[in-house]
């Protein structure tokens, strides 16, 4: 419930400011906007507001306006209200063919000073990329305040004296446990994203660890991105399954590479496993029914394996070692809290002032999205398309508990997507009109308003089966994968 308010909440912010974009880019050049209501409302409107006759006018869960209504008289101010499908929005601007207006509305009547159409290219084209240019500096901004205000935490791998941990399909392309990676195709990596970054998204192949005294070189495959994809999408099927048999599970995280972190015990919550098992705060998990662990991936690896079921700890308490048997519950979880990286490693923390954290947050928001562009190539694949998500998965990305800068974080992210969304050229899209807008600079002819009006109707329907698409990925993997 909390991860789809979060959703709405941002959601219902971006499109607004996008929304804004458009209406501050179009007031600017003296057009006027008939409507901008957040959410859509056929039929009828939660709430209605415009202003005439000198003062404001309220209406609640009222129908829409017609031809012969009051409100209809005055299409010089703008009607605000909220709809009921609590789902986009929209800005309806005079005179340009979109979802409000049709090209047979265009033809009855001649074109106007304060209507869209009537304006020059270069005009046009500031109020259609007025949506894209806020997101994008909203996006900028949001990050920026974040660092201005909290400053960034992070993790050297070479402060990692103990190397990383690998999953499987890395111990595959030559990785063994506790390496420490030096390069990637000569580059110095700063923490263990970049790693991710540039083998799995950006394809460099040329990896150099420290392995004990020796340096070794690796070479990566070339579809490690598509067979990540593909694990990662057999790991989730298989939890999901879990969680289809029990509802009280917690879904796991797939862990590609990790810090090797030892399982050190903070904390014991009372009345769980551990706390009957007598285990203490400091206590060290080495293995599990005799098997090795000693880091806290592997750990829980092998605890997931006994849900319901008794297993044998072995654990290091004051440099002696030591062992006890706990019965874990359904979720094959001990009940701990364990030191995280941040209690083990050296942080390196960095704090910004006011001017500092301008062009870090553009920095930072530019790389970000640089990053999505180059990822989004792995989506033509089978396996990138098989983990395209709707609204579902991008409400999972939100955590389960209220946390206001990874709320904020989220939506700077989202705003970076709707940009770059809205900028692809397709029909219906924002990007669909600046293609038509530069088609009509060079060639110096305008489409024709019917014209437009089918390339949107084409570009609607693509995006819905876009939609269709995605949230069917998000039902079919929740009921049947």
């Amino acid at each position: 419930m909390i991860q789809a308010l979060q959703l709405i909440l941002a959601l219902s912010f971006l499109v607004v400011i996008h929304e804004l974009g458009h209406f501050t880019f179009a007031k600017i050049f003296h057009v006027r906007v008939e409507k901008f209501y957040m959410f859509f409302n056929p039929k009828f409107s939660i709430f209605r507001a415009k202003k005439f006759d000198g003062k404001w006018h309220f209406k609640f869960f009222a129908k829409n306006v017609t031809e012969d209504d009051e409100w209809a008289q005055h299409p010089e101010n703008t009607e605000w209200g909220i709809g009921w499908i609590p789902f986009g929005g929209y800005c309806a601007i005079a005179g340009m063919v979109d979802e409000t207006h049709s090209s047979e509305e265009m033809e009855k009547t001649p074109p106007q000073d304060w209507e869209f159409r009537s304006k020059n290219v270069w005009q046009r084209f500031c109020i259609i990329i007025g949506g894209i240019l806020v997101n994008f500096v909203a996006a900028l901004v949001i990050f920026g305040a974040l660092l201005f205000r909290y400053g960034t935490d992070s993790l050297p791998l070479r402060n990692v004296d103990s190397g990383l941990y690998f999953s499987e399909l890395m111990q595959g392309e030559g990785f063994e446990q506790h390496d420490k990676i030096l390069t990637v195709n000569g580059q110095e990596p700063e923490d263990i994203s970049d790693v991710t970054q540039w083998i799995i998204i950006e394809g460099k192949r040329d990896v150099v660890v420290l392995r004990g005294s020796d340096t070794v070189c690796l070479e990566m495959s070339e579809d490690l991105g598509t067979r990540y994809l593909a694990v990662q999408n057999e790991f989730d099927r298989q939890e999901r399954e879990k969680v289809r048999n029990d509802k009280s599970y917690n879904k796991r995280s797939y862990v590609l590479m990790t810090e090797y972190i030892p399982y050190i015990v903070d904390s014991v919550m009372p009345e769980q496993a551990a706390y009957y098992a007598g285990i203490q705060r400091g206590d060290s998990v080495v293995a599990v029914n005799g098997i090795e662990t000693p880091c806290q991936v592997e750990v829980i690896n092998e605890l997931v394996k006994h849900p319901c079921d008794s297993v044998t700890i072995d654990f290091y308490r004051n440099g002696e070692r030591l062992q006890t048997r706990m019965f874990l519950g359904d979720q094959a979880k001990m009940g701990t809290f364990v030191k995280t990286k941040y209690h083990l490693f050296p942080i390196e923390h960095k704090s910004y002032t006011f001017w500092e954290s301008v062009p870090a947050g553009i920095k930072y928001g530019w790389d970000l999205l640089v990053v999505y562009v180059k990822q989004f190539r792995l989506v033509f694949t089978k396996e990138g398309a098989q983990s395209v998500g709707g609204f579902g998965a991008i409400g999972n990305m939100f955590p389960n508990f209220w946390n206001w800068y990874a709320f904020w974080h989220m939506t700077a992210f989202l705003s970076l997507i709707l940009a770059f969304m809205n900028f692809l050229p397709i029909p219906a899209l924002d990007g669909g009109y600046i293609l038509f807008l530069l088609v009509e600079a060079v060639t110096r002819r305008k489409p024709s308003d019917k014209f437009l009006e089918k390339a949107n109707e084409f570009g609607f329907w693509i995006l819905i089966l876009l939609l269709v698409f995605a949230n069917g990925n998000d039902i079919l993997k929740y009921f049947f994968m």
